[in-house]
């Protein structure tokens, strides 16, 4: 069985195509032609530090780098994967993230940008919609069955009538590496292979894939509210627009020292400015296994890191554990904080107990990102949560009714811009249900804008709980509880939490004299990524309703902050890390 092509997806109109060409924010640049410019440019950098999947610290230039990004292509095209492919990629903080990311690009395939908490259900999603040739894990990486939870997601995958994925180790990489490295590599040119034909450790080197900047080159999740995972296409001239950008206005150059916490399957640690960014100046990577304190400041002092990412729950653990140790973080100049509001009290605490500037950034991986500037007083700083990347991107605040709000006033977020996204990959009635007409893109959030443009974010106006950074689906969830043959109906819902920004608690309907289930086993079981499954759970015998009989959520979230609070059963809280 062959895969499909490319899906095509709704993209900019021709004439706004060409208003953002004529910008300088669209170039020719694709993801292959980058990786070759960076590596080659600032070939004699440290480009990258961290540990491999067997927990053997690396450090590679930017010359080793980029040969290692070829010999990932040739690796991955001997495992069946083309170009154009769709490749899943769930692995940690490991080096081998690097490799194999920038080898998919160096390919021309695409990869599904995975979190490695991901499990079946997830991954089984993402291999579906997107048809994808390959599932990349790292097996004994981490505590993760990966050859059991790659026979689930096989089985699921074929029973919906696709393909399975072949699975790719890469933690068997390394030691193949050292094995082809104390024999002969037999470096020679083959020219039937093509241009560039040439060995690179072992392996041949795959020539430049023929793909235009415009072309869809990866595909990120969204958060979503419906349940269902959505793929958002990115090209590499919308991409590297906001990699440049970013970059610039974060002040990034060839002495950064970028230490990696979140995730880096996600947008913020990949391109605002992250990883991307990094790679864009010349500067290095530092890759951490855990976000704990412990870890970082270790990293920190090692590595003499300049600039992190973290989420508000990470932000407090920090300065918390700052407060106890006192580490040496002399060399840190930026902090950002993103993926959830940052709450005012604490913004000022990142200079004044880790030393180092406070940056807020607010975006979506649909697109627009917005950021502090180095420039912004103090009150903004601490207050907003920074305005657009481009002049170009375009803001509308509207009311239920999609008509503009006075200026100052709260409502829903609309944005399009030269790096959001017109439409997602495989899906209309997501582009129906999350597009307007004239290319809007609903992003769920509530905000106000000041006169100088910087947005505050008030909250959501979907379905949708932000649980320090990660997006949980009431949706998803509720629909999950309600496969248990004791839950009648159920609710789930995002209270305020002073750590966490949203605690997701779960409400389910039983019979009074019934025995209550084991709800958060029941949702581990069906295979939930672990940060879905809910930090409290709330037995009712009815649940409150509006006027028109629905069940309503703001009564309960009042109801929660109150009298129902003390009934809550806690659940152990997941580390959060996502951005958006």
């Amino acid at each position: 069985m062959s895969r499909s092509p490319v899906a095509p997806v709704r993209s900019w109109p021709e004439d706004v195509r060409a208003r953002y060409r004529a910008a300088g924010y669209w170039t020719d640049e694709t993801f292959a032609a980058f990786i070759e410019d960076r590596t080659s440019r600032f070939a004699g950098n440290l480009a990258v530090a961290g540990q491999d999947a067997a927990g053997t610290p690396q450090r590679w230039s930017y010359a080793e780098l980029g040969e290692r990004a070829r010999a990932a292509a040739a690796r991955l095209r001997g495992a069946g994967v083309e170009p154009g492919d769709r490749v899943v990629v769930a692995l940690p903080n490991i080096t081998e993230y690097l490799e194999v990311v920038l080898g998919l690009f160096r390919l021309g395939a695409l990869p599904v940008f995975a979190l490695p908490t991901h499990r079946e259900l997830e991954l089984t999603q993402f291999c579906v919609l997107a048809d994808a040739a390959a599932l990349v894990v790292a097996v004994g990486a981490d505590r993760v069955d990966h050859r059991a939870l790659y026979d689930t997601v096989s089985a699921q995958v074929a029973d919906r009538g696709v393909e399975p994925p072949v699975l790719i180790d890469v933690g068997t990489w390394a030691s193949e590496a050292a094995d082809t490295a104390e024999g002969d590599p037999g470096v020679r040119r083959d020219d039937e292979k093509g241009p560039g034909a040439e060995a690179v450790l072992g392996v041949e080197v795959v020539p430049l894939p023929d793909m235009g900047a415009e072309e869809t080159a990866f595909l990120q999740l969204s958060g979503g509210t419906t349940g269902v995972a959505k793929l958002i296409p990115r090209t590499a001239a919308d991409y590297l627009y906001s990699v440049r950008a970013s970059a610039e206005i974060c002040g990034l150059d060839a002495s950064t020292r970028a230490l990696i916490v979140l995730p880096a399957a996600h947008n913020f640690p990949m391109s605002s400015p992250g990883i991307l960014g990094v790679l864009h100046t010349g500067g290095a990577v530092v890759l951490a296994r855990d976000p704990s304190p412990r870890t970082a400041f270790r990293l920190i002092a090692e590595h003499g890191v300049t600039d992190v990412a973290l989420v508000p729950p990470l932000a407090q653990a920090w300065i918390s554990a700052a407060q106890r140790r006192r580490p040496d973080l002399s060399t840190l100049r930026t902090v950002q904080v993103g993926g959830a509001r940052l709450a005012d009290s604490v913004a000022p605490a990142v200079r004044e107990v880790l030393g180092a500037r406070l940056q807020q950034v607010f975006g979506m991986a649909e697109g627009l990102v917005n950021y502090t500037r180095a420039d912004d007083p103090d009150e903004v700083v601490f207050t907003t949560q920074g305005r657009p990347i481009s002049p170009d991107d375009e803001i509308r605040i509207v009311d239920a009714a999609d008509r503009d709000v006075p200026e100052g006033a709260e409502g829903s977020l609309l944005t399009c811009g030269p790096y959001t996204i017109r439409g997602y990959y495989g899906s209309p009635q997501a582009d129906a249900d999350s597009f307007t007409a004239d290319g809007y893109y609903r992003t769920g959030d509530l905000v106000r804008r000041l006169p100088s443009g910087h947005l505050i974010v008030t909250g959501r106006d979907s379905d949708l709980i932000n649980r320090g950074g990660e997006k949980v689906s009431t949706e998803e969830l509720e629909g999950f509880a309600l496969t248990h043959p004791a839950v009648l109906d159920a609710v789930a819902v995002g209270v305020p939490d002073a750590y966490l920004g949203e605690r997701v608690v779960l409400v389910a309907r039983t019979e009074s004299d019934a025995e209550r289930p084991d709800l958060v086993g029941h949702l581990r079981a069906a295979g939930l990524a672990t940060y879905k499954v809910p930090d409290d759970i709330v037995f009712l015998d009815e649940l409150p309703a509006t006027h028109v009989g629905k069940n309503s959520r703001r009564e309960l979230r009042r109801l929660l902050a109150t009298t129902l609070a003390p009934q809550a059963v806690p659940q152990p809280a997941a580390p959060s890390k996502e951005h958006r």
